[in-house]
């Protein structure tokens, strides 16, 4: 004797073994906890992304063998079918596919019965309720509920659900009027396969900030070593002519050659020797040599660094209003030349 297969069975593993073969990406879904009317308008928001069929179990997994004839590895995703699921085709790749379904997910109130996902902690503090029979229900649900000066309060903190424990029937109750949704329903991705490859949830799952931070750290730290062994390419020939246009730089006023660039570092290193020398015989300077020193940045005396310092800082900050700080700086700056190099 044969099974007796109902026609409209057949039709359905048919057209879908039809759809299977047609789309590029075929996921799994869980769909356990999704209330039919938030199902249904998920289904619609994503209808132009991804279309969701619902099958019984033993027939989805009868279209997926039948389809894995012809798209080797398909058939991978007949152990994710199991339990509240649906099949879903798309053609975005299965890691965009797994965000556009996670983002169906929301927050919603307890009923009694579910499991926790989460420790449940109630703060102390004021509550929103007048004073009545609601404090019955939060002493009842195990809460320190109590009346101070006409206020419903809670007396001290409480973890009133652990994470794994069920959520009971009073409790979901007062949660539900506390407004805390401790319970997250939407559409999850178990499983989704591609050109062969059958991808699972826990490699679907990307932080997309961490991802790109590697991705520019590693480009930054290609570039460095680009630069530093002097290889060329579009990103590293600008950075490489810079560093070799300094190089040269450094060389030829070392080197004492004299160019645009080189005489005015020559100028500023002859001018701070220039002050390092008046400062060795300040009574024999003229007026100017005298200005000029006296607005040259000066060292600080043996065993008074720190006041030095100090007071070297304050006259440098005295000095910034005046119009002449520009040559101020230049002089430090000619100072800072002259030691690399003299």
């Amino acid at each position: 004797m044969t099974a007796h297969v109902a026609p409209w069975k057949k039709d359905a593993v048919a057209s879908l073994v039809s759809k299977l073969g047609e789309t590029k990406v075929v996921g799994i879904i869980d769909v356990r906890g999704v209330p039919a009317p938030a199902f249904q308008t998920m289904r619609s928001n994503l209808r132009d992304k991804a279309q969701i069929t619902m099958l019984k179990n033993s027939l989805a997994r009868l279209a997926l063998q039948e389809a894995g004839k012809k798209r080797s590895g398909m058939e991978g995703l007949v152990g994710a079918v199991d339990g509240q699921c649906a099949l879903v085709t798309s053609d975005l790749n299965p890691f965009r596919l797994f965000k556009q379904l996670d983002a169906t997910k929301t927050k919603m109130p307890a009923r009694g019965g579910e499991i926790s996902p989460e420790d449940i902690e109630i703060k102390a503090g004021d509550t929103p309720f007048k004073p009545g029979p609601i404090v019955g229900d939060l002493q009842k649900a195990g809460l320190p509920a109590a009346i101070e000066q006409g206020k419903v309060v809670i007396k001290r903190d409480k973890l009133l659900v652990k994470e794994g424990d069920e959520i009971s029937r009073e409790v979901a109750l007062v949660l539900s009027k506390l407004e805390i949704f401790p319970i997250t329903v939407g559409l999850d991705l178990r499983a989704a396969f591609e050109d062969g490859v059958v991808f699972e949830k826990d490699v679907l799952v990307v932080d997309d900030a961490e991802y790109f931070g590697k991705v520019r750290s590693a480009a930054a730290e290609a570039l460095n070593l680009a630069v530093f062994i002097g290889h060329p390419n579009e990103v590293s020939t600008k950075p490489l002519l810079t560093k070799a246009h300094f190089s040269a730089l450094n060389l030829a006023a070392n080197a004492g050659v004299m160019n645009s660039e080189t005489v005015r570092l020559a100028l500023a290193k002859a001018r701070a020797s220039m002050i390092a020398l008046a400062s060795k015989a300040p009574e024999a300077l003229d007026d100017d040599l005298k200005a000029a020193l006296s607005r040259a940045p000066a060292a600080p005396a043996k065993g008074e660094g720190g006041a030095a310092t100090g007071a070297a800082k304050e006259d440098r900050k005295d000095d910034k209003g005046k119009k002449d700080d520009e040559k101020a700086s230049e002089e430090e700056a000619a100072a800072g030349l002259s030691a690399l190099f003299g």
